[in-house]
């Protein structure tokens, strides 16, 4: 089927402003206007002073650093500190984030950024302190604005910690989009913290040296609420001149509740989105729909990462679908139409495979998918193979990173590459799940 493949490289960007996104970049004290698309901004200080603070409408979160003690003043809650994390090793620098309805505080040590205090603003809202802060509102992001101290900083987009959820930027066919040899990448840019303070980014890639740079970011408008959501795992395609985005509904997920032991499902779902304008670059955000998935006997509560291919007229959509949180399983639908798919096969053997996606291999269709180490014995840490009836015909021959790497691969110039990633963690311990990870690049001899 497809040849050996063997990790050529390892790759860690981590930012708390995002590269080439830096609205500000001062060696004075003061407060400057930096109007943001999307609740995801950075502000940082190369000093060790403070504070560098965020005016959010009439609301100003700061973060501080007083005798090696990080604190994140937030209204309605108080001055915060981390009673395990708060305080800093030797910081050389100061740094602030609103990832999502998350802000936190930052320094800068030798390890990097560490993260030393953090807050839910939905945690104010929840217990009655204080006012509502309603971080995705787009006209209050426009008239965002960032606090510096002496010694002034940067402030712009926020970056990421890692990178996870790899798709390569595809025409309809499954072939790569290149640019003079380069290939493009969506990934989820990790926050700090869980699945609701990442978003997506796209990246470029060079096939030679293997190196990546940072090139846009995507958002998203839901179809039934309102607001800005960093809404990820991403697919990225080119069809009839435009832009099709599907991706999950990832952007505003929490560890749903339980009852009784058993999880209950959070609306997660697959969105739509269609655009003219240049992607790859800048910043945007995307007006979506829902993308009805068939998942008529599958007792689905949920369902994500979004693949899709379309071939002799009719449309293939590689997705997962959870029966509960976390037990789900990789499913393939195909229809003349996205909005009138039909379902072909699910492997509803599997409880943890996730990253369904579609490879043509000699000019036929294989469904990819990665095996997590949750599964059950025999089936943990691989790569499945499917037909178009989720019929499993192989594995696919390659090391298995930690976390669950999806099986992103390419033939690029005679070559496979496949562009995956792992579940180191960033950030510091005060952060928990979500921080990962890695870019894992592996390619065939």
């Amino acid at each position: 089927m497809l040849p050996r493949l063997e990790v050529v490289r390892r790759l860690r960007p981590v930012d708390l402003v995002a590269p080439g996104s830096a609205q500000v970049t001062t060696a004075t004290a003061g407060e400057v206007a930096v109007p943001a698309v999307a609740p995801y901004v950075a502000g940082t200080t190369s000093g060790s002073g403070g504070p560098v603070a965020m005016h959010l409408g009439d609301h100003r979160f700061a973060a501080s650093l007083d005798d090696g003690s990080v604190s994140l003043e937030v209204p309605g809650a108080g001055t915060l500190r981390s009673r395990r994390f708060h305080r800093a090793e030797e910081p050389t620098g100061l740094g602030l984030t609103l990832t999502g309805t998350h802000v936190t505080a930052w320094s800068r040590e030798a390890a990097g950024w560490v993260a030393r205090a953090r807050h839910d603003l939905r945690e104010v809202a929840a217990e009655g302190t204080g006012v509502q802060v309603d971080t995705r509102d787009e006209t209050a992001l426009h008239g965002l604005r960032v606090e510096l101290p002496d010694g002034g900083g940067v402030a712009g987009a926020f970056g990421q910690l890692g990178l996870r959820d790899t798709r390569f930027v595809t025409d309809e066919d499954g072939s790569p989009v290149r640019d003079d040899g380069a290939l493009w990448l969506t990934a989820t840019s990790a926050g700090p913290g869980f699945f609701d303070t990442a978003h997506t980014s796209v990246w470029r890639l060079d096939p030679d040296t293997l190196e990546v740079g940072h090139s846009a970011d995507l958002f998203f408008r839901r179809p039934d609420r309102p607001g800005v959501f960093g809404d990820h795992a991403t697919h990225v395609l080119r069809s009839e001149g435009r832009w099709l985005v599907a991706t999950s509904t990832w952007g505003d997920f929490e560890a749903p509740t339980t009852r009784a032991g058993r999880r209950t499902p959070a609306g997660l779902r697959v969105t739509l989105a269609e655009s003219g304008s240049d992607l790859l670059h800048g910043a945007h955000v995307l007006d979506t729909r829902e993308l009805p998935l068939p998942v008529d006997g599958l007792a689905s509560i949920a369902a994500w990462d979004p693949h899709l291919v379309r071939r002799d007229g009719e449309w293939l959509v590689g997705f997962v679908s959870a029966r509960r949180f976390f037990d789900f399983h990789p499913a393939l639908a195909a229809g003349r139409s996205l909005d009138d798919l039909r379902l072909l096969g699910a492997a509803t053997d599997r409880t943890s495979t996730e990253g369904t996606t579609l490879v043509d291999v000699d000019g036929r269709l294989v469904v990819l998918a990665s095996d997590g180490r949750d599964s059950r014995r025999g089936l943990r840490a691989r790569f499945p193979a499917y037909d178009l009836t989720m019929t499993e015909t192989g594995t696919l021959d390659a090391p298995y990173p930690t976390n669950l790497p999806w099986p992103t691969l390419a033939q690029v110039d005679g070559r496979w590459l496949m562009v995956t990633f792992d579940g180191r963690a960033a950030g510091g311990k005060l952060l928990g799940y979500g921080t990962h990870g890695d870019l894992v690049v592996m390619r065939s001899g």
